[in-house]
């Protein structure tokens, strides 16, 4: 039988995964003929996951199909990704039969190595394995820009590579798509995705020029473009991820349940789809559904990087509203453990402070409750105050009013909060949501948005009529007694128009720049959770530091 040459690369690392232990045994083999140095087998996902999530592979073989399990091959590739737990100089198969080839053939071509067909030789391992490889190093200048964190180099490259039509030219405009998306040139993107369709009709292209229109602000564009993505293929997971996010931001949530509800039915062991579909069901009001989606997206990875912490608060109010105060300890618990491993996380620490007070609500301890709400309301005009926390707070005090503790003070703390971050229908409505247990602050946080859009239109009128001083220091008044970057960003956009008829436009820039300060870094987005994993349908670029036009903040940050 023929046998391929072995490569001239030490000290390979291979991970296999598969639950059959000849088959795995088998595989193992076949690699070190490949020329393997160390082979370490897992025959279950979570053990995988976690090798992962801790050690860089050369090669990792996983097989699609893992009989009596949770998850499966295709949950665990879709997780890495998202998580952005393979790097580029990974090679990543799925090992699969006939059967299931055509479940598992996108998301692995998704995460751009592919997969092996069984039963195949040991040959045509070999040769699949080198032409990854070789691959990577042809492309090796792009991913090396990319680890030093050159950016804007790496996407040059990548767009003249695909210009060229060099080798793995596809390759390489998926990559520049998703850098130039990463440094906030959408246009771009969206060009390079429209460039790659006519050449070729690929659905990851089609789903990129979704993201890049919801990030330049077309919802309304994506949510059309995406539409009609599904409806050529339904099961196109990342599809109805995209699909979910155009639709929160533009403040459909009873459209967005059903399509998170879609996109987990299709991969019922993704963990991050779990999350999205219990935290949306939290604020459409269905505390059940909430409770049972979040609980089995805990069970599944709650250790897992891949999980995000403000899923044990929607969980916890989840509890409370379901009066299951057992539930709520088990929260509580795992918070603890939680901080035993990550003491300096202040977003943590926040978060075990709501789910301690929703403890002390359900156990009667008026006071205590009362006293912790107070110490966080303390915070709304902090810069660290995001409109999580925001969320979080304005959950607690409805809570609190709807069990008969009205705090003198709370309208007012629900007024600071949607006049900090009311600014879009999406935004205003997840707040409101979230104080769904008392109606009247719901209409409050309404009440904000109507307010903060008459600001802005008064101020625009200035513009109009030839004064856009009187216009750009409304709107830095008002931007700065509210801490609302809606305000403030309109400023700056006048600002960068009228520069010069403003003799003291230096001045105002400085003024500007403070307010953004005060305001924090975290921008302000309808979004459930951090989303610090890989976009859907995105590649992901694994880097040292989080790259400076980035739009989220890390799981842990403050």
């Amino acid at each position: 039988m023929a046998t391929a040459p072995k490569p001239v690369r030490p000290d390979i690392l291979a991970l296999v995964v598969d639950s059959n232990a000849t088959s795995r045994t088998l595989l193992v083999s076949q690699l070190r003929d490949y020329g393997a140095t160390k082979v370490i087998q897992c025959s279950r996902v979570q053990d995988a996951r976690s090798r992962l999530e801790h050690t860089v592979f050369d090669y990792v073989l996983c097989d699609q199909y893992f009989p009596d399990a949770q998850c499966s091959g295709q949950t665990l590739l879709d997780d890495l990704r998202r998580a952005q737990l393979l790097p580029f100089s990974t090679v990543f198969f799925m090992v699969t039969s006939e059967a299931t080839y055509a479940a598992v053939a996108e998301a692995a071509e998704s995460a751009l190595d592919g997969y092996l067909l069984k039963p195949f030789t040991p040959l045509t391992l070999h040769e699949r394995l080198t032409s990854a490889r070789q691959r990577k190093v042809h492309l090796r200048p792009i991913f090396d820009a990319i680890e030093q964190e050159d950016f804007e180099t790496a996407a040059r490259l990548c767009v003249d590579q695909f210009l060229a039509r060099k080798p793995y030219w596809l390759y390489a405009a998926r990559i520049g798509t998703e850098l130039l998306l990463r440094l906030g040139q959408h246009d771009e993107a969206r060009k390079l995705f429209e460039a790659v369709i006519k050449t070729r009709a690929l659905p990851w292209a089609k789903l990129g020029v979704a993201r890049a229109q919801i990030e330049s602000g077309q919802a309304a564009r994506a949510v059309t473009t995406l539409q009609g993505l599904v409806g050529e293929d339904p099961s196109f997971a990342d599809a109805y991820d995209v699909l979910g996010r155009a639709q929160v931001e533009q403040g459909h949530f009873a459209q967005a349940v059903e399509t998170y509800r879609t996109a987990s039915e299709l991969t019922p062991d993704s963990i991050v789809r779990l999350q999205k579909l219990g935290m949306m069901s939290y604020y459409m009001g269905n505390q059940t559904t909430a409770a049972q989606v979040l609980a089995r997206a805990a069970i599944l990875g709650i250790d897992s990087k891949l999980f995000d912490y403000q899923s044990l608060v929607i969980l916890a109010l989840s509890y409370q509203a379901e009066n299951d105060s057992k539930g709520i300890d088990r929260c509580i618990a795992d918070f603890g453990r939680i901080l035993e491993r990550k003491p300096d996380s202040l977003r943590i620490q926040r978060f075990a402070r709501v789910v301690q007070t929703l403890h002390s609500i359900q156990r009667g301890q008026v006071a205590q409750a009362v006293n912790d709400v107070q110490a966080m309301a303390r915070e709304i005009k902090e810069s660290s105050f995001d409109f999580e926390a925001a969320c979080n707070l304005a959950s607690l005090l409805a809570v609190l009013a709807s069990t008969s503790i009205d705090l003198e003070e709370g309208p007012s703390w629900i007024e600071a909060i949607g006049m900090r971050y009311a600014n879009t229908r999406g935004l205003c409505e997840l707040m409101a949501n979230a104080c769904m247990r008392h109606p009247s602050y719901a209409d409050l946080v309404r009440i904000c948005l109507q307010r903060i859009n008459k600001m802005a239109e008064e101020a625009m009128a200035h513009s109009l009529a030839g004064n856009p001083a009187a216009a750009i220091d409304a709107l830095m008044l008002h931007g700065g007694q509210f801490l609302n970057t809606k305000l403030i960003d309109l400023s700056q956009q006048l600002l960068l128009r009228s520069t010069d008829q403003l003799p003291q436009a230096a001045a105002l820039q400085a003024s500007v720049n403070q307010l953004r300060s005060q305001c924090g870094t975290t921008p302000a987005r309808a979004i459930l959770g951090q989303e610090s994993e890989r976009q859907p349908g995105a590649v992901a670029l694994r880097t040292r530091t989080v790259p400076r036009a980035a739009t989220t903040a890390s799981q842990d940050s403050a």
